[in-house]
């Protein structure tokens, strides 16, 4: 405690330097310290950056030990993913149901824990994100989520409330901390990810003519705001409207240069994970791609540059799990997946309608399940109810049928 208070004191004297105050003396018992070439005022962020990399390991909570993710020649058949997990929550149904089925890859994309809220209460994170690290640590303790662990290799996503504040973009003062946390938290943090700004990621599983690409992008760390509605609640603008600014930005510069290197890698079937959804247009105004649909438009024409091709959308976020399909913005026909939410369902059905929405969206807890056919060349996308019933499903072909 003692070692942590210090640590406190020196963010304080860091920060009030920053912004040119006088900085007050530190807490009786405490022994702040400043390096040389932090002697003089330096940005706020630069003061947080330098206390953040002060802080010792037991400061971040750890996930179970997992599964190793498949070897890059090993066929993948069937991916389970999910979405929206309070780990304050008892219900614990759709993660245990994943622990039980049987599958290659499990990826949690996103709002893995509610670290943002105590209870049913928004909070304000301060700099230590002291309620993002318990909400981890709780995740950790679940007997439900060390079961899948112990079962399922993962990948992992964030979205705004493993982020640390709901609904943030770039702005997020304490996003550095917060990346650390992720990453340390799944063991990524000596991997590539762990190398650069922003939680984005792929791996890629199987031979050629069977090589699956996951990429799990970032729309939190780099995003840019979002305009906020002139109706609230209103049908199709309920949060925010679409973006008219020629600064709008999802990935940030080098994830979007990044992606484009990915898209020109060799695979058969693509899964392009985004923490929020992708192809949605008119069913909603709460954050998704559409918001800022200048981005919406340079991802479409990015995968049509590249001429990747087996793309798959698939999203969380919602608390409702919803199907895609659209003609349009891609060469080919493009679906998107909406698995959510694992264990903090809103109501008990939707009146939600998109264009390229495939039946009703289902609101009860639920997870996604895509099941490849290689000798067809299709994708099954298929949205499960907590114990695993299938309640909406689509097939999509990915590529011809091996033989033609």
């Amino acid at each position: 405690m003692g070692r942590f208070r210090a640590l406190s004191a020196n963010l304080a004297l860091m920060l009030a330097l920053a912004s040119c105050q006088t900085p007050a003396a530190p807490p009786s018992g405490t022994v702040a310290f400043l390096p040389d070439d932090l002697l003089a005022p330096v940005s706020a962020e630069a003061a947080l950056e330098f206390y953040y990399r002060t802080l010792p390991e037991d400061f971040f909570p750890r996930a179970p030990s997992g599964v190793s993710l498949p070897g890059d020649q090993d066929v993948l058949t069937r991916i389970l993913v999910g979405s929206c997990f309070n780990e304050e929550t008892e219900d614990g149904t759709a993660m245990s149901t994943v622990a039980a089925q049987e599958a290659d890859l499990f990826l949690m994309i996103g709002d893995n824990v509610y670290g943002d809220m105590d209870g049913r209460s928004y909070i304000s994170n301060e700099a230590t994100l002291d309620e993002l690290r318990e909400s981890f640590a709780e995740l950790a303790a679940r007997a439900d989520f060390q079961a899948v662990r112990a079962k399922h290799p993962m990948m992992v996503a964030w979205d705004d409330h493993d982020y640390g504040a709901n609904d943030a973009g770039r702005e997020f003062p304490f996003r550095r901390l917060a990346e650390r946390i992720h990453e340390r938290f799944w063991g990524l943090e000596n991997e590539d990810v762990g190398a650069w700004p922003g939680t984005y990621y792929a791996r890629s599983f199987g031979p050629e003519g069977r090589r699956v690409q996951v990429i799990m992008l970032d729309t939190r760390f780099f995003r840019s705001g979002l305009t906020p509605t002139d109706e609230w609640g209103a049908k199709g603008k309920e949060r925010y409207i679409a973006s008219a600014s020629e600064g709008q930005d999802m990935l940030g510069n080098d994830q979007w240069t990044w992606l484009e290197n990915q898209l020109q890698e060799q695979a058969d079937l693509r899964l392009i994970v985004s923490s929020i959804q992708i192809m949605t247009t008119d069913g909603h105004g709460y954050e998704a791609w559409s918001r800022l649909p200048a981005e919406q438009e340079r991802l479409y024409s990015l995968i049509t540059e590249t001429q990747a091709e087996g793309v798959v959308f698939v999203s969380g976020d919602r608390h409702t799990a919803f199907l895609y399909k659209d003609d349009a913005v891609l060469p080919y026909p493009a679906h998107e997946i909406t698995a959510s939410s694992m264990n903090v369902s809103m109501r008990d059905t939707s009146s939600e309608v998109d264009r390229a929405q495939i039946g009703a969206g289902y609101a009860p807890n639920n997870f996604g399940a895509i099941e490849i056919d290689w000798e067809t060349g299709t994708v099954r996308l298929a949205i499960k109810s907590d114990t695993g019933d299938t309640v909406n499903e689509v097939a999509a072909p990915f590529r011809a049928p091996v033989g033609n």
